[in-house]
């Protein structure tokens, strides 16, 4: 019996599939750090943060911006939910400076004003970053 060296991976927003592929690895922000996934990865279900996506196929290396929700991995399968997914092509640098420009903006009276400002920020940083890369 050959070893399996690939599992599947899909991303879905409410709109839309964004991907459905067979990969080696995958890297996504979890909302406490980086969590990195390999094939015959134990069941785990996590919180989504905001960031790139890093898909390892054979074809090479692909990149997706994700921005929240959730993560289940189970029998060689993850599953993100996400609010929103794009890739770098996808992506408008003047759009995302604008948003970094608005998000500073954003009075913070409150700790939640505060927390938005703070996801606003750093959805605008990482977009721009990913339509600079394309």
């Amino acid at each position: 019996m050959a070893k399996r060296t690939t599992f599947q991976c899909s991303v879905i927003t409410p709109e839309r599939a964004v991907l459905e592929c067979e990969t080696t690895s995958v890297v996504f922000p979890a909302h406490d750090g980086e969590l990195g996934v390999l094939v015959n990865r134990s069941a785990l279900l996590c919180r989504v943060g905001i960031g790139a996506m890093r898909i390892q196929q054979a074809s090479g290396m692909q990149t997706l911006f994700v921005d929240g929700g959730f993560a289940q991995i189970v029998d060689n399968r993850l599953t993100i939910l996400t609010e929103q997914s794009k890739k770098p092509e996808e992506l408008n640098t003047e759009d995302a400076e604008q948003a970094l420009v608005e998000a500073l903006a954003m009075d913070m009276v409150e700790d939640a004003a505060f927390t938005a400002r703070q996801r606003a920020v750093k959805r605008a940083k990482i977009q721009i970053r990913l339509s600079k890369a394309k």
